[in-house]
């Protein structure tokens, strides 16, 4: 008998969803007034900010790992330490991947199963009080 492992990526849809999520994601920060703050801390432009983020998002919920493949290890907390990320940058950020999670992906199980852990790394990239 052999098992079937469905990966998280494989569930939410797979390569189409990880990338409206993450475009969605962006475009938020973007175009919120509420998230200036953490819109500030990131480059002019959101174009390479998003790609990492697709191929990062893409291995984290188990699909090809891209990110490491063209990146390496990840080292999220070292390479971030740029930008000063307080409590009102994780919280606009969360809010963020919140509505583009919502907005993206129609399963309220499967949002929940990613939302506690991506929760738990926001708080771990902040740097400051």
């Amino acid at each position: 008998m052999t098992e079937q492992v469905t990966t998280l990526y494989e569930a939410i849809g797979g390569d189409p969803v990880v990338r409206a999520l993450t475009h969605r994601f962006y475009e938020l920060m973007d175009t919120l007034p509420e998230t200036k703050h953490v819109r500030a801390v990131h480059p002019p432009s959101l174009e390479g900010s998003e790609e990492k983020f697709y191929e990062y998002m893409t291995g984290y919920l188990g699909g090809p790992p891209l990110y490491t493949d063209k990146r390496g290890h990840p080292r999220l907390r070292s390479r971030h330490f740029v930008a000063e990320i307080g409590p009102v940058e994780r919280d606009e950020w969360l809010l963020c991947f919140r509505q583009a999670m919502d907005e993206t992906i129609p399963s309220q199980a499967l949002r929940d199963l990613i939302w506690t852990p991506v929760e738990r790394l926001a708080h771990h990239m902040q740097n400051k009080e």
